[in-house]
């Protein structure tokens, strides 16, 4: 053992400490940057493939024409989610699908992924938390989606990373398909009723306007209206005549008796347009006064209803035939920009990464051990038996690695 000496208190004793064990810490280097490219150079390449796809223009903008026909506000959201950074939810969408159970289990068993991660009890859940870590789907810096997976097979990677893009795009379609049968199930529904409504007012009008023998209310109450007004005109004119045939021929005359009919009957005929509730004459045209606000709110209510629900149709039509042709849309709904291919450059291990961090590691973890070494070695005497143990530790050391103090 060397004789103690003081503690060191400055750095130029810290690099002579160093210096001490020099030996010690240049052999364990040597032997840990050995074992590390050993274990690097083990471990299997991996390769990673990558398929990069975007969605067509309407997808973005949302669910196609129902969007559209109703307003087209999702791609205001879309542009928002654009400049906030985020995905809009057409995107979130297809990620989601992807990263779904039942896609990652058809891609499972479709490439046998079972025995690559070599788990023997078929367990599917392990398969699942192994295959999650080799995949990665992330939308990139321009705004489109690549779906990469990492195999030590580099042809593999790139089969899989394609069939990804393939099951996601058919999953996509039969969701697409889906929600449109259930929006063309909703329209139809609703159509169908308008259909029943429309009939019921148009059979509605049609029994009124066979009742009343109206076809155009308005323009046949108007008619009656200047027909009273011609009639009382008439009658004024008569009524004036009268009085000039009574002063000139007398009231026991013939002409007055004849004139003074006259005036009665077109009397009568005011009479029974203003009050009478039927003309004695039938008449397609003219009504009485007293029926006139009754028809004319019956024709006015059946006449309304009529037009609201042609207006319901004018809207409601367009959307169920959109509705199905959406249904029977099997287009593929993601655009491949590039196909997966088989890398040729190795995706891991980072060789040089490894070697360099475990050097770097063990060099911290030695250089703590040292000092503490030359603390013990410069204890003057042990107090416990611990303190005697790690006295006779660091003596070994120094004599199998042949240090001198």
């Amino acid at each position: 053992m060397t004789e103690p000496t003081n503690k060191p208190s400055k750095f130029g004793d810290y690099i002579y400490i160093l210096y001490k064990w020099k030996k010690f810490i240049i052999i364990n280097l040597l032997i840990v940057l050995a074992l590390s490219v050993t274990y690097a150079l083990l471990l299997p390449l991996e390769y990673k493939a990558t398929a990069t796809i975007t969605l067509p223009p309407e997808q973005q903008m949302g669910f196609g024409g129902l969007t559209n026909i109703l307003g087209g506000k999702s791609s205001i959201a879309s542009m928002g989610a654009k400049l906030f950074g985020g995905t809009n939810q057409s995107e979130d969408i297809i990620l989601g699908l992807l990263n779904s159970r039942t896609s990652l289990s058809k891609i499972i068993d479709k490439f046998d992924l079972m025995g690559y991660y070599e788990i023997s009890d078929n367990n599917m859940d392990k398969a699942l938390k192994a295959f999650k870590k080799d995949i990665s789907s992330d939308p990139n810096e321009y705004g489109m989606i690549d779906f990469s997976v990492v195999n030590k097979n580099p042809r593999l990677s790139a089969e899989i990373a394609n069939y990804m893009v393939s099951l996601t795009d058919s999953m996509n379609i039969k969701l697409n398909m889906k929600a449109a049968k259930n929006n063309r199930i909703f329209i139809e529904k609703r159509y169908l009723q308008n259909v029943s409504d429309l009939k019921i007012a148009e059979d509605s009008l049609y029994k009124f306007q066979r009742k009343y023998g109206i076809v155009a209310v308005p323009e046949q109450l108007e008619v009656t209206v200047k027909a009273a007004a011609e009639v009382e005109s008439m009658l004024m004119k008569k009524e004036m005549e009268t009085y000039v045939v009574k002063k000139v021929y007398g009231e026991d005359s013939p002409q007055y008796q004849a004139v003074l009919d006259e005036q009665n009957l077109l009397k009568s005929k005011v009479q029974e347009l203003k009050s009478s509730q039927n003309l004695s004459t039938l008449s397609n045209v003219l009504y009485p006064f007293k029926e006139m606000p009754d028809i004319a709110i019956q024709y006015l209510r059946a006449y309304r209803e009529v037009e609201l629900q042609e207006t319901i149709m004018e809207f409601v039509l367009p959307m169920y035939e959109q509705a199905k042709v959406e249904e029977q849309k099997s287009i593929p709904t993601l655009l491949v920009i590039d196909k997966a291919i088989p890398p040729e450059l190795k995706y891991s291990p980072k060789r040089a990464t490894i070697v360099l961090g475990l050097f770097f590691l063990f060099s911290f973890i030695l250089i703590p051990f040292v000092f503490w070494g030359e603390k013990v070695l410069n204890r003057e005497k042990p107090e416990n038996p611990l303190q005697v143990k790690e006295s006779n530790f660091f003596a070994k050391i120094v004599k199998i690695y042949k240090m001198k103090f």
